[in-house]
Parts: C-alpha cells; sequence; structure tokens
C-alpha cells in the first residue's frame, strides 16, 4: 500500500510533466506510470470491477509498447482487493473485461471503429495517438518538448459511467472532440 501511495505523490507532484532524455523506452515507462495511476484516479461503477478478487485489468490494444515495465509496475498491486493485471488484445473483439485499455497508435486508422466497438463499457480509453480525443477517446497522452501532458475528455468517460476525479483534471488539459 505504501507504494501506491508513492506512486500518487509523484503522480500528483509532477511525474504528468516529466521529462525524460531520450524518447522510447524511458518514455514509455513514463507512461506505463500514468496507466498505473490511472487506477487512483477513476471511479468505475461497482458492478464493472467483478466480485470480490476478480482482476482490474489494464489492457493493451495492438503492439505492446511498454515492454515489461507495466507489468513490474503492477507486479502484486491492487485496486480495492481486485489484484491489477496485464492483458494484451490483437483486435477490439478479444476483449472481454477491461478497466483501462491503452490503445497503441498504430491502430489510429481504424480508431472510430474501435471507439464505437467500445461504447457502453466501463473502460476508460487511452492512446498516445494524435486526434484520439477527436475520434472520441477519454485520454490522450502528449508528447511534447520531452515532457508528457494529459488530454482529456470528461464527458466521454462520463458516457462510459466513468468518473474522472478532479486531481487529474486539474492537471489535464481539458479537450473535447468538438473544441480540440
Amino acid at each position: 500500500m505504501k507504494r501506491i501511495h508513492i506512486h500518487i505523490l509523484l503522480f500528483l507532484t509532477g511525474i504528468f510533466f516529466c521529462s525524460f532524455q531520450t524518447f522510447g523506452d524511458r518514455e514509455y515507462q513514463v507512461k506505463a506510470a500514468f496507466l498505473f495511476n490511472f487506477t487512483q484516479f477513476v471511479e468505475w461503477p461497482a458492478d464493472a470491477l467483478g466480485g470480490t478478487g476478480a482482476p482490474f485489468v489494464i489492457g493493451i490494444l495492438g503492439e505492446n509498447p511498454f515492454g515489461n515495465y507495466l507489468r513490474q509496475i503492477v507486479a502484486g498491486e491492487s485496486l480495492n482487493g481486485h489484484p491489477l493485471i496485464i492483458q494484451e488484445y490483437k483486435n477490439v473483439d478479444e476483449i472481454k473485461s477491461c478497466h483501462i485499455l491503452f490503445i497503441n497508435p498504430a491502430e489510429i486508422s481504424h480508431m472510430s471503429e474501435i471507439i464505437t466497438a467500445l461504447k457502453g463499457r466501463n473502460i476508460l480509453t487511452v492512446s498516445d495517438a494524435a486526434n484520439f480525443i477527436q475520434s472520441g477517446g477519454m485520454i490522450r497522452l502528449v508528447t511534447s518538448n520531452n515532457k508528457i501532458r494529459i488530454q482529456a475528455n470528461p464527458a466521454k468517460a462520463k458516457e462510459a459511467d466513468l468518473t474522472i476525479s478532479s486531481k487529474l483534471l486539474g492537471v489535464a488539459d481539458i479537450v473535447s472532440p468538438n473544441n480540440n
């Protein structure tokens, strides 16, 4: 539990503007930390989490850019009695139980179809793809000047019956498909 509090503290005090020396692995290590921390700043409906002990799934659609780093971050962690696990999916039809879904930017050519297929499900969609918010995504991780910022579309999250914490929204750029 102490480990979670350290992650939250880092998140709130500046990891979201974390600078990194090189792109690639380090960038996706920081983005993996974001995905983990989103578990602490988003609320899912109780029935979306399943029964006691059911896993809380962080999914990756398309190629996994995180390597093993995301698995290492969530190893041994849980959210309200739900162990965190990582699932990888080749296509959206494979997704059965998922709570946070990172969509690889290589999937951009059919992003609208992916978002449509997830409509009505309690899945927080996250990507670093350009135009992700405009395609109906909820959180975009934006890399600019060796820093990572968050863009959020709380209206899309609300449509999925998810509540993004005001603490997270306070550090995010609020974007909707209509205002870029």
